[in-house]
């Protein structure tokens, strides 16, 4: 009964991770800004550190069913 919402959570979790790495990648292959009003060097490590913790952070909830 409990691993439905695990499930759903780290799903949830693991795409947006996935999605925002992706993003992040492509404004870089693109040189594009990753965010505008900020230093391009700081959002672009913001954004992978989150992905990378919200990737990490759905793979934890994969593994708690």
């Amino acid at each position: 009964m409990e691993s439905g919402p695990a499930v759903f959570a780290g799903t949830a979790f693991a795409l947006f991770g996935a999605a925002l790495l992706v993003w992040t990648g492509a404004r870089i292959i693109h040189r594009a800004p990753v965010a505008h009003g900020v230093s391009p060097a700081v959002s672009t490590a913001l954004a992978t550190l989150f992905g990378v913790l919200f990737l990490v952070l759905g793979v934890w909830c994969f593994t708690h069913i």
